[in-house]
């Protein structure tokens, strides 16, 4: 019976939410609200507008270093190997190459927003 109860309650509930969430919306409809988010750009002008290459390098090295993140993140669970050497020579190797990556990017002014 509890679990019944439960159940109904989630449904109700859920239903609720998502029927506001599709209502509510559209009682408060303007032009500003209807134009597509366009970064910044006016969506009604030409497609063709000059965008900076610093947005992709700033994009890149995001990606980067979220890559790193993931790839260090099992290093802590490889503590409980007998032999540590293996994990942590990859570990320092991989902080040493993106290390290094990053200083090639800061002396060539890739990290500069400013031209």
């Amino acid at each position: 019976m509890n679990m019944m109860l439960v159940l109904l309650i989630n449904i109700t509930l859920s239903m609720i939410l998502i029927s506001v969430a599709f209502w509510l919306p559209h009682l408060n409809m303007y032009t500003e609200k209807a134009n597509p988010y366009e970064c910044g750009f006016d969506p009604m002008s030409s497609a063709r507008l000059p965008f900076s290459m610093k947005f992709f390098l700033v994009a890149i090295t995001f990606l980067l270093f979220d890559l790193e993140i993931a790839l260090l993140l099992p290093l802590p669970w490889a503590m409980q190997y007998p032999n540590m050497s293996l994990p942590t020579i990859m570990a320092f190797t991989l902080i040493t190459i993106l290390a290094l990556g990053l200083a090639y990017e800061w002396t060539q002014k890739g990290l500069e927003w400013t031209e």
